[in-house]
């Protein structure tokens, strides 16, 4: 060591310091970093019922269900009329993170559903459609919003939407159900 008698005290001193500046700067980057908090999640997870009701990879298909077709094959009426608004509203949470599903509620990054069956396709104020969309024509009728939730991008070439699609006919029938009983004066079933 050092002839400095104060060589101890001058190392203590030092290592003090150090601590001093890591402690504040610690608590300065808190100050002007802390997380925000988000009161409606961008993304929402499913609830462990959800999760156990969901079919999985490695299970065999049942005899009783037919296996979901890419096609949409099987009368679009009749699935129809056998769907349920309840399971379509639970299929609906995917969409969630994109539409608003209320009555006169704000578009979110997609538009508002409230009202879509019958609906001109690409037509809703305040809200700017991709031009795959806004060019489309026609209005949302049961077989367009069977073929567009089925694959929206073989729809509507050039569509912003980024969803895939819903390859089960059973749940693309009970989501055009809850859809359709989103309105004050619901279209009749096909």
């Amino acid at each position: 060591m050092s002839k400095d008698p104060l060589f101890l005290t001058k190392l203590l001193g030092a290592v003090l310091v150090a601590a001093w500046i890591a402690v504040a700067a610690a608590m300065a980057s808190w100050l002007l970093y802390r997380p925000a908090t988000i009161d409606t999640p961008a993304y929402p997870l499913m609830e462990a019922a959800e999760i156990e009701e969901q079919p999985t990879a490695s299970a065999p298909p049942s005899a009783e269900a037919p296996a979901p077709t890419e096609a949409g094959d099987g009368d679009l009426g009749a699935r129809l009329a056998a769907a349920d608004a309840t399971a379509g509203q639970k299929v609906a949470r995917k969409c969630s993170a994109c539409h608003s599903f209320d009555k006169g509620s704000g578009h979110k990054i997609g538009p508002n559903l409230w009202d879509v069956v019958g609906r001109q396709i690409g037509g809703v104020d305040n809200y700017k459609f991709s031009g795959a969309l806004s060019g489309h024509g026609g209005n949302w009728g049961y077989e367009e919003l069977d073929s567009f939730l089925r694959e929206p991008k073989a729809f509507a070439a050039g569509t912003r939407m980024a969803f895939a699609g819903i390859k089960s006919d059973a749940d693309r029938a009970d989501l055009i159900v809850y859809l359709r009983s989103l309105s004050d004066t619901p279209n009749p079933l096909p």
